[in-house]
């Protein structure tokens, strides 16, 4: 379509006559929202920024949220949009953009709109006794929580403690629900006597006891557990209203355990530790006995025959353990139902950290490939990718002086390979963007280019990062959450450097709690913020993404 220049004149701010003397930039728009206007190209005036841009996308597609857009304004609703200018967020005026990047006024500019973010609402909390080391959003309906009292605890959107039982006799490091977790229907409850209906699933975490567990957890139906009366909400804080079992326990580190992460098929998991190793774990729970090996519980650091001895008490009692003794008497709320699971060893283990290994996850399997990938990140200042099936270390990406504490995959990366982009946060106050694709002339063996292709700087300590992940919202994808010791949370767009979208403060000051920020997540456009003050949850767009409609 060839284009038509056009100049508009619905600048609010501006009289007609200083729109006409006041210099202009070819400008055409493009968008992936429901939202396109017409192909031709505008003459925009210099000084206008994202307000002025906005009105004008609306007013031209006579946009609102009813169907009609209302001149007068009676019910209008109008659609706030962000401008891209060669992939970056406009902050000030396209006369300042021009200007910085040394583009002349006949040159025609490209310019993407998407929807803007919304300011994040709060939306509840959720207090623990103790410091809340992991949140998942995975579940729809329930928020799962990890704790330094070595807890799993599961809350519904009503405020219920749906579940609580001591899962580890030392603080839990994370969690993660492990895909496709009930095999049929009928095995979805597992009350007692045929209580309340509930779904199952299967739930993998880590702690300072250097093992990790894999449960199977039956939950009550968020339908359910909403319509709990005063009596009945009692009782599910006294026992957590759900039951669960151990499937296995995972041996291998001889230190805490930092993270804990499973693919997308459900039929692997990998563990960091703070020994430098990394553990990857098949797993199928109909043969959870394929790897079942006798192995010692670990002993730290000069740990006696006595401290040994209570572990394995302690263990008995609801957590990590050798699991060759009954469960311990007044366990109260914790333990699990029918004893103790197998002890799984690793079907492979990476090792080419020199230091603690922060975070490993995943990356799936890239088109034309049969072998899965792995990343990890570390307090030796590397991310390292993986070939998990040959247990090799294929691409190193070195940092100077940057401890990495956590990291989290983009989804916006090229198509063919959905996860090839991470977002590495350390204790140098950065978060940092980083290429894993190796280039075309690498060996197998290749060192990364150990440049960020960005970094976003934080005046405080970012200690943990999660991605929007998939959704409907025009930004999915491209943006992130990290959560800082300064007690706040940033929401970032990685095509924009210069500052974060938006922000908000956890926790509240004069309680007698920190406000540290330790774990985030993000997922159908609710964050959860864990952290010295316990969980709060907040609405930061809807349906996993941060553009959308709120």
């Amino acid at each position: 379509m060839a284009s038509t220049t056009t100049t508009n004149n619905n600048d609010p701010s501006h009289s007609q006559s200083q729109q006409q003397t006041q210099a202009q930039q070819p400008v055409t728009f493009t968008t992936s929202t429901p939202y396109p206007l017409p192909s031709q190209k505008f003459m925009i005036p210099l000084g206008w920024r994202r307000y002025q841009l906005s009105q004008l996308v609306n007013k031209a597609l006579a946009l609102d949220r009813g169907g009609n857009y209302d001149n007068a304004g009676g019910g209008a609703r109008p659609v706030p949009f962000d401008f891209l200018v060669r992939g970056e967020i406009l902050r000030g005026s396209l006369a300042e953009w021009c200007k910085e990047k040394g583009v002349g006024e006949e040159e025609t500019l490209e310019i993407e709109y998407i929807e803007s973010v919304m300011p994040p609402q709060k939306m509840f909390e959720f207090p623990h006794e103790d410091w809340v080391s992991a949140v998942s959003c995975y579940i729809p309906g329930l928020f799962l929580t990890t704790s330094y009292d070595g807890h799993l605890r599961a809350f519904d959107y009503a405020h219920n403690l749906a579940f609580d039982r001591a899962v580890h006799s030392a603080p839990v490091t994370s969690l993660c629900v492990v895909p496709f977790p009930s095999p049929s229907p009928s095995s979805s409850n597992m009350g007692e006597g045929g209580g309340e209906e509930g779904e199952t699933y299967t739930i993998a975490t880590a702690s300072h006891d250097a093992s990790a567990q894999i449960l199977r957890v039956t939950l009550p139906s968020p339908s359910s557990s909403f319509n709990l009366n005063a009596k009945e909400k009692a009782t599910a804080k006294g026992n957590g209203n759900g039951k669960a079992q151990s499937l296995a326990t995972l041996y291998l580190h001889t230190a805490p355990i930092a993270s804990v992460s499973a693919n997308a098929r459900g039929t692997r998991l990998i563990t960091a530790g703070w020994d430098g190793l990394v553990g990857v774990w098949a797993w199928d729970g109909e043969r959870v006995a394929r790897d079942e090996v006798d192995v010692p519980v670990p002993v730290f650091g000069g740990v006696d025959g006595r401290d040994r001895k209570r572990r394995r008490v302690g263990a008995g009692a609801g957590g990590a353990g050798d699991g060759d003794g009954e469960r311990g008497e007044g366990d109260g709320d914790g333990g699990m139902d029918g004893g103790r699971g197998k002890r799984k060893a690793p079907a492979n283990v990476l090792k080419s950290h020199v230091g603690r290994v922060s975070k490993a996850l995943f990356l799936g399997l890239e088109e034309g490939e049969g072998s899965e990938k792995a990343v990890s990140c570390g307090f030796d200042s590397t991310v390292r990718t993986w070939d998990v099936e040959y247990g090799l270390c294929i691409a190193t990406i070195n940092a100077s002086e940057k401890p990495f504490l956590d990291l989290s995959p983009l989804s916006h990366a090229a198509p063919s390979s959905p996860l090839s982009s991470v977002l590495a946060v350390s204790t140098d106050r950065t978060m940092c963007m980083y290429d894993l694709r190796l280039p075309s002339s690498s060996s197998s063996t290749s060192a990364l280019s150990s440049a960020a292709t960005a970094t976003f700087v934080h005046p405080s300590t970012p200690s943990c990062v999660a991605s929007s992940g998939s959704g409907s919202g025009s930004g999915s994808g491209y943006q992130a959450i990290t959560g800082a010791y300064d007690g706040v949370v940033r929401v970032w767009d990685v095509r924009s450097v210069k500052g974060a979208v938006a922000s908000f403060k956890v926790g509240e000051e004069g309680k007698g709690k920190g406000r540290k920020v330790l774990s985030v997540d993000w997922a159908r456009g609710l964050v959860g913020v864990a952290g010295e003050f316990g969980v709060e949850v907040w609405r930061v767009g809807e349906d996993g993404g941060v553009g959308g409609r709120v």
